[in-house]
This record gives structure tokens, C-alpha cells and sequence, in this order.
């Protein structure tokens, strides 16, 4: 078969949730080791027999539910290619905002940054690379996070993060941030998204945060004052009908400023505030 036959066919007969034909690419890409642009450049090309059994593998697990991003081990975000693992959340990219909105507030040249929860290290990595004076500090419960978190600090050199494992700010040293950013769980322990989906393989201790969704939210909010240097900021990300709840710590912990951002799909998906002593 060659590369647009099976793509056809693949695509065509199967059901691959919302994007079959880019989880069949990035699949096949992946069993020949090319980018995206030699499916397009040479559709004619004759895939062998050893590949195309290792791609249909790959395409059974991903039609039983398996997220593309666990079959290929690998999920992009910001200007990353980041490597993932069943260890932790995929990043997504609604997740971009945050670094988007941290990247415009007005910090020292040589912030002081803290990254809570940080999985696969996407967000502190990708703020690494955007400000090279920064000083990132980014921690994780899981020490398979941080070790993978390490692995992808490790491929793009980026030697002003620095990562080790924390329940939230247990294991902090004592200093002042003029930046904490957190993507913290924040699904309710009985939402039926759980198992439905991609997510159903994602880890549980990386979504789930209590009855309502908000418990590790409003354990951030209340320490994170006692970590943040005067006018500096906490960036939340959170669910989409969350930003009331959020905005609501925020003000009860002292914070000013406040405010929810909105997502391309405009679910609120970011709340900030300022610290002032």
C-alpha cells in the first residue's frame, strides 16, 4: 500500500474522534521516522509490510482510546516538542495562554519564577526559552514527572530551570517569586468526563481536585502569598465555569488586580492576581 492509500483507508474506515486524519499522520510519521511534509511530498512512496503492521498496532490502541500523544510519546507546545508519558498530563493548548499572559506582565529582567505542578515541564520550559534571565523553580509531587520534566529541560539546554519533586510548596525554599504559575488539578471527583475519552488514560492525581474541583486551587491561593515577593503575580489556569469560584480566592487571599482570561474558544481558562504587602 502506499502512504495516501493507507492513510485513506485508514481514516476513512475507522473512528478516531476529532482529528482521524492528523492522528493517522502523526502515527505514520512516527513508524517511519519522517516529518509531516514527506506524507505530502511522496504519497506514491510503498510503506513495507513491517511498517504498516507496527502503524495498524498503533491505530487499534488509538481507536480503543489511547491518546496519540502517549502511542508516539511525544506532544508539541509552544515553539516544544516535548516528550510525555502516562506519568503525566498531556499539555494542551489551551494551556499556551498562560504562558502567553506571564510573558506580557512587567517582570525584572531576572524574575524569580515558580512553576507548580509541573508534569511534563511545558509550562516552565516554555518560559525558559522565551526569557533566558528568568530563574525558574518547577516542582511536581510525582518523581517520574520531574525526572521526565528533566528530559525535556536537558534536550533544549535550558539551564535556568530547575526541577525537583514538591507537594505543591512543601519542599519550596524560603524566597520571594515576583512569579508563580500553576495548571493545577481541577476536575471534580465526579465529573463523567473522567472516562470518557483520551482522558481516561491521563493520570487521576493530575485532574482530579476534590468534590467541586477546587481543593489544590485554593491550597495555591492561600500559600502562595507567603511565597510572592510585593507586586508579584499568581497566574491559575482552571475549568471553564471555575473563573467566579478562582477569582473569588484570589480576593479573599488578599490579591488585587484580579482578573479571568478567556481561551480561543471563549471558555474562561486563566485568572491572575496581583500580591501587595
Amino acid at each position: 500500500m502506499t502512504i495516501a492509500e493507507l492513510l485513506h483507508s485508514a481514516t476513512g474506515a475507522n473512528q478516531l474522534g476529532d482529528s482521524p486524519q492528523l492522528d493517522c499522520e502523526l502515527l505514520l510519521c512516527f513508524v517511519l521516522g519522517v516529518a509531516p511534509s514527506y506524507l505530502k511530498t511522496w504519497p506514491e512512496r510503498q510503506v513495507s509490510g513491517d511498517h504498516w503492521a507496527q502503524f495498524d498496532a498503533l491505530l487499534q490502541r488509538r481507536i480503543a482510546g489511547e491518546p496519540v500523544a502517549y502511542l508516539i510519546g511525544s506532544q508539541g507546545f509552544w515553539s516544544l516538542d516535548l516528550e510525555v508519558s502516562p506519568a503525566t498530563l498531556i499539555p494542551r493548548p489551551e494551556t499556551e495562554l498562560l504562558v502567553e499572559v506571564a510573558l506580557d506582565l512587567a517582570l525584572p529582567e531576572q524574575a524569580a519564577v515558580l512553576d507548580l505542578g509541573t508534569g511534563t515541564g511545558a509550562i516552565a520550559l516554555a518560559l525558559a526559552s522565551e526569557r533566558n534571565g528568568w530563574q525558574i523553580c518547577a516542582v511536581d509531587l510525582q518523581q517520574s514527572a520531574v525526572d521526565l520534566a528533566e528530559r525535556n529541560r536537558q534536550r533544549y539546554q535550558l539551564n535556568n530551570v530547575r526541577l525537583f519533586a514538591s507537594d505543591w510548596f512543601a519542599a519550596i525554599p524560603v524566597q520571594r517569586f515576583d512569579l508563580i504559575v500553576s495548571n493545577p488539578p481541577y476536575i471534580e471527583a465526579n465529573d463523567p468526563h473522567l472516562t470518557q475519552g483520551d482522558v481516561r488514560f491521563e493520570p487521576a492525581s493530575a485532574l482530579v481536585s476534590g468534590d467541586d474541583g477546587l481543593d489544590d486551587l485554593r491550597l495555591v491561593c492561600s500559600q502562595s502569598v507567603d511565597y510572592l515577593a510585593d507586586g508579584g503575580w499568581l497566574l491559575l489556569e482552571h475549568g471553564f465555569d471555575q473563573g467566579a469560584a478562582v477569582r473569588e480566592l484570589l480576593e479573599r487571599a488578599g490579591f488585587t488586580l484580579v482578573e479571568t482570561r478567556s481561551d480561543l474558544n471563549g471558555c474562561e481558562r486563566i485568572t491572575l492576581g496581583c500580591c501587595h504587602f
